[in-house]
This record gives structure tokens, C-alpha cells and sequence, in this order.
């Protein structure tokens, strides 16, 4: 793993440098190439892997609810995991909201929305737990509808284990069909870093630098963000609740995280979270399959810190000022729209209206974020990738089930 881990590095810098070379080439030339080679050779790799992301999803979830043998267990493990992916993600709003008072990104700045953007309507609370629960499996399946997935397959799982022995013979073929998934994660990752390759280099052919410019304050500010985010937050959980060093921790995470930055997808990155966690971190496949695919639907820490400091980027931007109560409605309103925000590209700035339109912030400044969410999409997602796995090493940890891996530490052996 370690040699693919360099391998998808390198075709992460060199897709860089690839495409900052070929921004000298003639426009003409620039679009054929994305038209033709990287735009396709980078939809393929993301098509590869969205199609293990639905049957993955269900098949390790029955799987994993099922092996533990115990409702009660059940309880435990998910009451565990969300209470470490709410906590984390209310520190991100408030670590968002702390950079952004440092940095004043709208501050001085004038541009013209040029972007318009009609909000969506914001659904209420009653249909949001109601569309949790699928009327048809079969077209939650097609539909990659996670929510309805999760709830399916624990159902499934918990019956099945309610069931005892008689639900064998189901369950060896969920097991069945969940190792041949593994395995094909196995052949896709083989061809990731030509995907990664080609992803970066279309994004940099696309944008250059000349966009960064006028919003450079918001890029820095939400990139330093998230990686204090990362050593803050995360080195801190896989220490004391983990037992394992942090260092470790990012270079076991980094096949996953380096697939997330050039995705921009929780979602499809999935395959490649539960690959990395189990095989580098040491996480039992039944707690990773049980959390993982929760964290990819409703732990979005980077949307969280994204959105607390968009939301003072726009109030600076319209001259608005902002009081105590309208910062604890960010904190409040970005934890929950991060929670609901789907683990696919462009979802943060959908949810970002939601925050925008509880503190009374004109829409119409998403307009102005447009331009440059591809960038932080690549940024917020690794983040909220990376909480995932750092927040399933505490959980497997707790229950005492973490493994040695790869020269991984655990509670059971000494750093």
C-alpha cells in the first residue's frame, strides 16, 4: 500500500506541474486536450469508482450490523461515532469562524456578483427524517440515495442478527458479494493515480491562477483552516482516543485523502476510506463498514469550516454586521446543513444558502463564491474524508477492537 500511496502522490504533483505547462499551450489546444485525454481518463477513474459506492455501501453495512452480534452494540458504536462527528463538526464551524475573523476576507473587497444563484427551498424537519426511509430499496439503490441506503441496510443487519442462525445462509451472501466489492476497489485503485493524474491536471488547465487572485483571502483562510482542523482536531482524537501517532495516522489516511482532493466527492472516495482504514489503520472491516458510510453522508467538517467563513466573507462583502446571536446561528445552522449536505462536488455551496439565509445574509453572494468552490470543494472534501477515518480509529479504539497495521500503534502496544 505504501507503493501506491507514493504512486497516487506523484500523480497528484505531477498533474500539477502538467497542468500549469500546458496553460501555455493555445486554448485550442488546452480544450482538445481536456475534451479528449483528461477529461475522459478522469471521469472514467470517477465513474470507477461510484459504481462500488451503492452496492458497497449496503452489502458492508448488513455485514457489519450483523457480525456484532448484539442490538445493544449497535446502539453503542453509532451512539459513539455521532457523537464524535458532531463535536468535530461544531469545532470546525467555530475554527472557520475564528480564521475568518483573523483573516476579513470581504474586507476591502468589491466584485460583482456576476453568478446568479437561486437558493433551494429549505426542507423541513419532518421531511428530512422522512425521506430517511426508502419506500423502494431497490430505487434508493439506483438512485445512490445514501440516507435511505443506511437506514435499509441497518434494518437488514439488525434483523438478521435479531434472526441468529437461520439468517446464514443470507448472510454468506452479503459477505460473499461484499469481498468480490473489495476486491474490485483493489483493481480500480490500481489505475487511481492516472485518474488523479488527469483530474488535477483539468482543474489547473481550467482555472490557472488568475482566478485565485481576486479571492486569494478566502482560499488561504479556508485551507488554513482545515489543516489546523487536521492538527488540531484529528491529531488530538487518534492520540488520546486512538493511542496512535498522529503521523502515522496521516500517512495510512493518505491514499484516501489525496483520491478525495481530486474527486471532491465523499462518496465515491468511499471504497478507497475502507480500504485505508482497515489495511493501513488497522480499523476491524464490521466497525469501518458501519461508520464509514455514516461519515461519508453526514460528517462534512471541511463543508462546516467552508461555510462559517463564507458567511463572514458575505457579510463583509455587503457591510452587514454580525452579532453574537447571528454567530451562534452560524455555528448552529452550518452543523446541521453540513450534516445534511450530500458527500458529492457542489453540495457545500446548495447548503451554503441555508446558512446564509438564517443570519439574514443576501443569497446572491454565493454568486461571488462560484468562481473558486472547485478549489475549496478540493480542500473541504479531504477534510471531511480524513474526520471520517480519524474518527472511526477512536471508536474501534473505545471498543478495545483496534488492530496493528502497517507499523500502526495502537491502545495494545506502546508509540
Amino acid at each position: 500500500m505504501k507503493s501506491l500511496t507514493n504512486r497516487i502522490l506523484l500523480g497528484l504533483v505531477l498533474g500539477v506541474v502538467a497542468g500549469i505547462v500546458l496553460t501555455g499551450l493555445p486554448a485550442s489546444a488546452v480544450k482538445t486536450l481536456n475534451d479528449w485525454i483528461l477529461g475522459p481518463v478522469g471521469d472514467a477513474f470517477i465513474r470507477l469508482i461510484k459504481l462500488l459506492v451503492a452496492p458497497l455501501v449496503l452489502t458492508s453495512l448488513v455485514v457489519g450490523t450483523a457480525s456484532l452480534g448484539d442490538i445493544r452494540k449497535v446502539g453503542r458504536l453509532g451512539g459513539q461515532i455521532l457523537g464524535f462527528y458532531l463535536a468535530t463538526t461544531a469545532l470546525a464551524v467555530v475554527l472557520g469562524l475564528i480564521i475568518a475573523g483573523i483573516f476579513n476576507p470581504g474586507l476591502g473587497l468589491q466584485l460583482p456578483t456576476g453568478t446568479s444563484f437561486k437558493a433551494p427551498p429549505i426542507p423541513s424537519v419532518a421531511s428530512v427524517f422522512l425521506n430517511m426511509i426508502p419506500t423502494n430499496p431497490f430505487e434508493a439503490l439506483v438512485k445512490a440515495d445514501m440516507l435511505q441506503i443506511i437506514v435499509f441496510a441497518l434494518l437488514t443487519g439488525s434483523a438478521m442478527t435479531a434472526i441468529g442462525d437461520k439468517a446464514r445462509p443470507v448472510a454468506a451472501v452479503f459477505e460473499s458479494f461484499n469481498d468480490v466489492l473489495l476486491r474490485m476497489i483493489g483493481m480500480i485503485m490500481a489505475v487511481a493515480p492516472y485518474g488523479v493524474f488527469a483530474l488535477i491536471a483539468k482543474v489547473v488547465t481550467q482555472y490557472g491562477l488568475g482566478i485565485l487572485l481576486p479571492l486569494a483571502k478566502v482560499i488561504i483562510a479556508v485551507v488554513l483552516a482545515v489543516v489546523l482542523h487536521a492538527i488540531i482536531v484529528y491529531a488530538s482524537i487518534v492520540r488520546i482516543w486512538g493511542h496512535m501517532n498522529p503521523l502515522k495516522f496521516f500517512q495510512g489516511a493518505a491514499p484516501a485523502m489525496s483520491v478525495a482532493f481530486s474527486t471532491c466527492s465523499s462518496a465515491a472516495t468511499l471504497p478507497v476510506t475502507m480500504d485505508c482504514s482497515e489495511k493501513n489503520l488497522g480499523v476491524p472491516g464490521y466497525i469501518g463498514s458501519f461508520t464509514l458510510p455514516l461519515g461519508a453522508t453526514i460528517n462534512m467538517d471541511g463543508t462546516a469550516i467552508y461555510q462559517g467563513i463564507s458567511a463572514i466573507f458575505v457579510a463583509q462583502i455587503f457591510g452587514v454586521s454580525l452579532g453574537l446571536p447571528q454567530y451562534l446561528m452560524i455555528i448552529l445552522t452550518a452543523t446541521v446543513a453540513s450534516i445534511g449536505a450530500a458527500g458529492v462536488p457542489g453540495a457545500g455551496l446548495i447548503m451554503l444558502s441555508m446558512v446564509l439565509a438564517s443570519v439574514g445574509l443576501p443569497i446572491e453572494g454565493i454568486g461571488l463564491i462560484a468562481g473558486i468552490d472547485r478549489i475549496l470543494d478540493m480542500f473541504r472534501t479531504t477534510i471531511n474524508v480524513t474526520g471520517d477515518m480519524a474518527c472511526t480509529v477512536a471508536v474501534a479504539a473505545l471498543e478495545g477492537e483496534l488492530k496493528t497495521a502497517a507499523g500502526l500503534t495502537n491502545a495494545a502496544s506502546a508509540d
